[in-house]
């Protein structure tokens, strides 16, 4: 059987980016996604968490079973919102509002998925979390990103940077905040935290 499908080596440009806000093209990727709102630290956002990596790992260990191809389980990825933009740099964390997700591997289907849940719901592992997901496209197309090392709460100079790019390049920020999660804070030192912050221009 051929390697295992690695988005992150497929698309290295999106999840190895160099620490400089630069220009790049997004493709449409496929993704398992859950919404929620509220603080990273409260329950949604970590029960968000177990459900994608429990249906991933699921679904990544039944069809390499089945004989199908393996993949790699990619990154935490996360979209961030609110109304009132102002609620992140004054930290009112019950205002955030975001999405949750996971990349799906192209030959994973819906019916693949729905046999995962079902299989984790017999064994009594769903939780709201799972019941409240879904599978969506997204594509961004072009956007600025770049690779962010160091404590989640202290994005704010680099996305700063990235608007400055931006209008540097005649061109501003749009949509939704989209930060890739590189590195498993269970097991890395805030400082050494390595995130791709991206977001959609016009």
């Amino acid at each position: 059987m051929a390697g295992k499908i690695d988005v992150k080596k497929q698309y290295k440009h999106l999840f190895a980016p160099k620490r400089e806000p630069h220009l790049v093209e997004v493709p449409r990727f496929r993704y398992w996604m859950i919404d929620g709102k509220g603080s990273p630290d409260g329950a949604a956002f970590q029960d968000a968490i177990s459900a994608l990596y429990s249906t991933a790992y699921t679904t990544k260990f039944r069809l390499k079973a089945g004989g199908r191809a393996d993949f790699v389980v990619p990154p935490l990825e996360a979209l961030w919102w609110a109304d009132d933009e102002s609620a992140f740099d004054e930290d009112r964390a019950d205002e955030w509002q975001w999405t949750l997700m996971l990349v799906q591997a192209d030959h994973v289907s819906e019916e693949d998925t729905a046999d995962v849940l079902e299989v984790l719901d017999k064994k009594g592992k769903t939780t709201a979390a799972h019941r409240n997901m879904r599978t969506e496209e997204l594509e961004e197309g072009q956007a600025v990103q770049c690779l962010y090392v160091g404590p989640y709460e202290s994005m704010g100079g680099a996305i700063s940077t990235m608007h400055a790019f931006a209008k540097s390049n005649g061109l501003e920020l749009a949509g939704k905040h989209h930060d890739v999660y590189l590195s498993d804070p269970r097991r890395t030192a805030p400082e050494r935290l390595k995130s791709v912050l991206r977001r959609r221009v016009r």
